[in-house]
């Protein structure tokens, strides 16, 4: 019994070892949109083919996937990259370390998170409200991805994109703030805004 123990904990260390270093690949990184932007167009295009949908019913709909979509990934980067969950935070960490390089989740692991929550959003409103409100989240994860992407490759010129980006940019330089990349509102809502005047 405790052979057998050992021998599954030490298959999971492999495969985990196995998946951390998949997640430095470039191959990975890029695979991830490949996955995802496929995935959201085609939720939302059977929420749109389902049924027919006022435009009052899309708005709010899509307004609550960015609304949610913006402070999952706060909530993600906060507490679980910066915290103990060793696949994230350890995958981070390198990020932190190279911000250049391509050390990002698996692949499949977002794929898997949004469809799950579009089975979980059916059992809370009709099939196509659910099916739009997880593409829309889609889409605003990988904007989330492509921002991020952005933030650390291009040199922007134009000074909103170089406020925008600093946002960031501050939080490698003091981990414990600035979490929010695509937005600093729930920086500004939970206190975790980068203050000058206090810090510097």
């Amino acid at each position: 019994m405790r052979q057998t123990k050992q021998m599954i904990h030490h298959l999971f260390d492999i495969a985990l070892s196995f998946i951390l270093n998949m997640s430095k690949t470039r191959a990975n990184y890029w695979g991830e949109f490949a996955i995802d932007i496929p995935l959201g167009t085609g939720l939302i295009f059977i929420a749109l083919r389902l049924h027919d949908l006022t435009w009052l019913t899309v708005f709010l709909t899509v307004a609550s996937g960015l609304f949610l979509v913006s402070f999952f990934e706060y909530f993600i980067h906060r507490w679980l990259f910066h915290g103990s969950v060793r696949i994230m935070a350890e995958g981070h960490h390198a990020h932190h370390l190279n911000p250049m390089g391509y050390d990002s989740l698996p692949f499949f692991l977002p794929a898997m998170v949004l469809v799950t929550l579009a089975g979980l959003f059916m059992l809370l409103m009709p099939m196509h409200n659910a099916f739009l409100l997880a593409g829309t989240m889609t889409f605003g994860y990988v904007t989330y991805g492509l921002s991020h992407f952005a933030i650390h490759h291009a040199g922007f010129k134009w000074s909103r994109a170089k406020h925008w980006s600093a946002h960031h940019l501050i939080h490698h330089r003091h981990p414990e703030n600035n979490f929010g990349v695509t937005t600093p509102v729930w920086d500004v809502l939970l206190g975790t805004q980068f203050a000058y005047d206090r810090k510097e």
